[in-house]
């Protein structure tokens, strides 16, 4: 497993990390998703991404209760705030970031997280006012770095601007071969100013992994075939989209790299890529994944890539 540096932080992350969104606490058992974490551990995957509103809490419940006997420095813990989590509690306040920190601090069973990220804009509060919630978080202790998801490029400008404030030292957006939309603007944006990418869904829910198929049943194990995560896929299972993705099938083999090995590779070809986030209901789906870390493609790699993806590729 090779590591890198999360923008101007002191945090050296795995270049594959393990999430929780969809999976821990909710869309597998227990035993199942304790294994899964123990042996990210075993292959050198050092960085844990949940947030409080995955499986209401369910996510880092779980995470606190496997990671317990863990000594507290041999790993990277991030989490998230902004989606209601009741009636009356959502967003960025000052008030929810320090309702919701304690609350996730809690479940998780540890004083502090070494990341806490906004896992939306809130528009309904002051920048101001959460900047500086944020900016006391860090202050109290209980938080290391700070972080946000999926701001829009005049979103993360707008609070660079804020003097005497905390500083991003993260992003979280989704970004793989068929998503693309970070790339012209919030990269250049993340680079100029010490912040670094943590991407989600590398793998677009899986199709990346070539395991879905024009033509053919869903795989009765899949993702897609789960109530409790298939919920964002219908459009990855459109047939022009299988259709584009088969055709990586043979750029995978010549490599002698899985379909989900030359997925993950290509977002770390990125050099402001810190991350990528893989979930897994298996521990194997981990091993192949992780075999991905230090591999490096060339550039008639990437522009077969492109070829093969066409216009199944959102810019």
């Amino acid at each position: 497993m090779k590591y890198r540096q999360l923008g101007d932080s002191d945090l050296r992350v795995s270049e594959i990390a393990l999430g929780s969104w969809l999976t821990y606490g909710g869309g597998i058992a227990r035993n199942a998703a304790e294994a899964c974490i123990n042996h990210a551990f075993e292959l050198g995957i050092n960085f844990i991404d949940t947030a409080n509103i995955y499986s209401r809490g369910g996510a880092e419940t779980v995470l606190g209760e496997v990671l317990a006997d863990r000594p507290r420095d041999s790993y990277v813990l991030a989490t998230k705030l902004y989606f209601p989590m009741s009636e009356t509690d959502r967003g960025l306040s000052r008030r929810q970031i320090e309702k919701q920190l304690d609350a996730s601090l809690r479940r998780l069973r540890t004083d502090y997280v070494d990341l806490y990220q906004c896992h939306r804009y809130d528009p309904e509060t002051p920048l101001d006012e959460t900047m500086e919630g944020l900016t006391r978080a860090v202050e109290s202790g209980k938080v290391r770095y700070v972080g946000f998801s999926e701001w829009a490029p005049e979103q993360i400008q707008a609070a660079l601007e804020i003097p005497g404030v905390v500083r991003f030292v993260s992003s979280q957006p989704q970004y793989s071969m068929l998503w693309r939309v970070i790339e012209p603007e919030v990269i250049p944006l993340c680079e100029e100013n010490g912040i670094g990418q943590i991407v989600w869904s590398p793998l677009a829910q899986g199709v990346l992994t070539g395991k879905y198929r024009p033509d053919t049943p869903l795989p009765e194990d899949s993702r897609a075939r789960s109530d409790a995560m298939s919920g964002f896929m219908d459009k990855l299972l459109e047939r022009p989209v299988l259709e584009a993705v088969a055709r990586l099938d043979d750029i995978a083999a010549d490599l002698g790299l899985s379909m989900a090995q030359l997925a993950l590779a290509w977002v770390l070809r990125q050099p402001n890529v810190a991350s990528a986030i893989v979930g897994a209901t298996r521990p194997d789906q981990l091993d192949d994944n992780a075999a991905a870390s230090g591999v490096r493609l060339g550039d008639e790699t990437l522009l077969a890539v492109d070829a093969a993806l066409g216009d199944a590729v959102v810019r």
